[in-house]
């Protein structure tokens, strides 16, 4: 079976010390985070920038500290969050793209997000993926629902994006589709078959829908930003622990690893 990429949200803009005291916040503890998922299993990791209190925070020097940082410690690939929180506009979003991480992610809609709105109007999605073109960097299509996918496919169409794409299919997040599998089946039948893909279940659904990915041939994000438990009840000593299940689950499918660079390959990263 084709190499397993594991990705590593490892922080987020919503997690806070106050649901799990390993949520890493400045520059070192992500980078020492990320060190200890690239050691079990990891080949990429997905970051935000938070300030010393936890804050969000999407500032060019954050970033940078977190990428120089992270290169310090470790061969992983590091993947920019463009979503940053809720209430940012998109030039803040997009501050630090011209550092050229590996990836970065792009949201192609707007959704419900909790109680909040996650606002990705049209414009504004354009202005991110001309940033990423500008850079050369190549996106993450991030899909909450199944219209996200349609735009997408649209952006293909009209040059704005270069196929093949990779999608992450983030499911169960309150206000958006849920993490039945049913739906990731439906998602991952509507993709052109040279696109890759990965998925993120929020909560209880992180390890049901990791293992149903690792079945079906694709991806696994697990992380902090998406779940702060190992098991039900039992808080994970950080995002490597989570990791580290999804490795046990991908070695008893007969599923090797990726490195970072059989990852850079299967996603089409420019070296």
């Amino acid at each position: 079976m084709k190499p397993l990429i594991i990705t590593a949200a490892v922080n987020g803009a919503e997690t806070m010390r106050e649901q799990n005291p390993a949520v890493p916040y400045t520059p070192e503890e992500i980078a020492l985070e990320a060190k200890r998922c690239r050691d079990a299993g990891a080949a990429m990791v997905h970051v935000h920038g938070r300030k010393e209190d936890g804050t969000p925070t999407q500032d060019r020097e954050t970033f940078s500290a977190i990428l120089s940082a992270v290169r310090d410690q470790t061969d992983v690939l590091v993947q920019f969050s463009t979503g940053g929180a809720v209430w940012m506009d998109v030039e803040t979003r997009i501050e630090a793209l011209d550092l050229k991480p590996d990836m970065a992610t792009l949201t192609t809609g707007t959704v419900n997000f909790g109680e909040d709105v996650f606002m990705n109007p049209l414009p504004l999605i354009r202005t991110i993926a001309e940033r990423l073109n500008t850079f050369g960097i190549r996106p993450e299509i991030e899909v909450f629902e199944v219209g996200m996918l349609e735009t997408a496919f649209k952006l293909v169409d009209q040059g704005l994006l270069q196929a093949p794409l990779h999608v992450d299919f983030v499911l169960g997040v309150p206000g958006a589709m849920g993490g039945d599998l049913r739906n990731l089946e439906y998602l991952v039948s509507r993709l052109p078959q040279d696109w890759t893909w990965s998925v993120a279940g929020i909560g209880r659904y992180e390890f049901p829908l990791a293992e149903a990915a690792i079945r079906m041939g694709g991806h696994v994000r697990v992380g902090l930003e998406d779940n702060i438990y190992v098991s039900k009840g039992v808080l994970a000593q950080g995002s490597w622990q989570l990791v580290e299940k999804v490795a046990q689950m991908a070695k008893e499918f007969g599923r090797p690893l990726a490195t970072p660079e059989v990852a850079s390959e299967i996603l089409h990263l420019t070296k």
